[in-house]
């Protein structure tokens, strides 16, 4: 079957929303072709977003929905993964389901890459920030911090709103590590990318799934999956500490023979429990990295499918 558009809806806990989503969806692709399908990821909801989804799914045969139903809570990541899995369209748009991102965009970026055939994928990013300072300091940090240290480029600011060929789906695909950290892949795989603004609407009901504790996870899981500078560091400061160590002694020594009595003892202790204290710092590093290492060669799979429907007959 011949699929033009796949939008990929990841929702978690969107009961008032899914439905809001598929009116506008439905009337935004109408528009553009008629050839487009719905693919709904439940990632472990606690509310009725579940139920909502198989009413969306049961009442309107004329549209090609699917709804993937996840055993628990596996994440966003997670959810676009399977999402691009199910997808079958010659474009796949990733988009939320709490209508921040709007049905239309999709269409338009759809609609560029009609147009240019030399890009493979358009990006959106927000034209203006409506986070909070602290939010946006964060977000800002972790660009300036991952930029210098990663061997990929990362757009400030581009977000996981994004039509994508189907070969770009593919290759992303192929990428089965169980970290996933989409803004990195999409920089890692390459292919020519157009970048567009887009307005961040407000939610149609419900919170922010975000918050500043699980933005700083996310952020530190970026840079230790596209960076192994962290492992790096204790070599640079063991150099540093070698060479305070020489400049301390030595003082040490002047001090020794310029006065008669110096308390050298409380000074080494002190420089001990800083070099255990650091020290303590990076193994804790390198045993973050080691966990990553044990969960990835488990090769559990990245989310397990409770349900799956689908308007094929033979999903």
């Amino acid at each position: 079957m011949n699929i033009k558009h796949s939008l990929v809806i990841p929702c978690f806990n969107e009961e008032g929303n899914v439905e809001i989503f598929f009116s506008a969806a439905k009337e935004a692709m109408k528009g553009y072709t008629e050839d487009f399908e719905l693919i709904f990821v439940n990632d472990g909801s606690r509310d009725k977003t579940g139920e909502k989804l198989r009413k969306l799914f049961n009442e309107n045969k004329d549209v090609k929905i699917k709804v993937i139903s996840f055993s628990r809570n596996f994440g966003k990541e997670a959810a676009m993964y399977a999402g691009l899995n199910a997808s079958c369209g010659e474009y796949t748009t990733i988009i939320d389901a709490d209508m921040q991102q709007r049905p239309e965009v999709a269409v338009q970026m759809g609609k560029i890459l009609d147009m240019n055939p030399e890009y493979d994928m358009v990006a959106a990013f927000q034209e203006k920030r409506k986070d909070g300072k602290i939010l946006s300091k964060i977000k800002t940090s972790f660009y300036s911090v991952i930029n210098k240290v990663s061997d990929v480029h990362f757009i400030e600011d581009a977000s996981d709103f994004r039509t994508m060929r189907r070969n770009v789906v593919q290759s992303i695909i192929d990428l089965t590590e169980y970290h996933r950290f989409s803004k990195g892949i999409f920089s890692w795989i390459g292919y020519n990318t157009c970048s567009i603004p887009y307005q961040v609407m407000e939610r149609e009901s419900g919170e922010t799934k975000w918050s500043v504790k699980k933005l700083i996870k996310y952020a530190l899981d970026g840079i230790m999956a596209y960076t192994d500078l962290p492992l790096k560091l204790p070599v640079y400061f063991g150099a540093g500490a070698a060479i305070f160590d020489v400049v301390l002694l030595l003082s040490l020594l002047v001090a020794d023979l310029a006065f008669d009595k110096i308390c050298t003892a409380g000074y080494l202790a002190c420089l001990i429990i800083f070099l255990f204290s650091v020290l303590s710092v990076f193994m804790g590093i390198m045993g973050t990295y080691i966990g990553k290492i044990h969960t990835q060669v488990k090769n559990r799979p990245v989310y397990i499918a409770k349900e799956i429907l689908t308007y094929e007959e033979n999903p």
